[in-house]
């Protein structure tokens, strides 16, 4: 049997989730300060300052397990077995009549207790 113990992240990934979020910060803050400058510049810089910090979270514990969470949720969306335009279709069509006959009969109901309330009340 396999036990899995949940670790505390140490001291220095706490740090390198600080100076992630202060380069991010960091980087919003040089795009809108050179707004003089060329958008695609700011652009690019605000990019390249995005790609540090996603790399700078991916060194610490916490980065790890969220890659390895996506990679493993990639693996199972291409395991799911989508369903054919014609499939897709038919259900579609199939909804919307349900629909439109719970609407016809909800208007119904509220038509029979309308009258009733209005034959007590008068």
């Amino acid at each position: 049997m396999v036990t899995k113990t949940e670790q505390t992240a140490s001291g220095f990934d706490t740090v390198k989730l600080i100076c992630a979020l202060l380069a991010l910060i960091a980087g919003v803050g040089g795009f809108y300060y050179f707004e003089d400058e060329s958008q695609l510049l700011r652009v690019i810089g605000l990019l390249a300052v995005a790609a540090t910090a996603f790399f700078i979270v991916s060194t610490t514990d916490i980065g790890r397990r969220g890659l390895g969470f996506a990679r493993d949720a990639r693996v199972e969306v291409r395991k799911v077995v989508w369903p054919t335009r014609t499939e897709t279709t038919q259900t579609t069509i199939a909804v919307l009549i349900m629909v439109f006959l719970v609407a016809i009969m909800l208007w119904l109901i509220d038509m029979t207790l309308g009258w009733g309330v209005r034959s007590l009340l008068v």
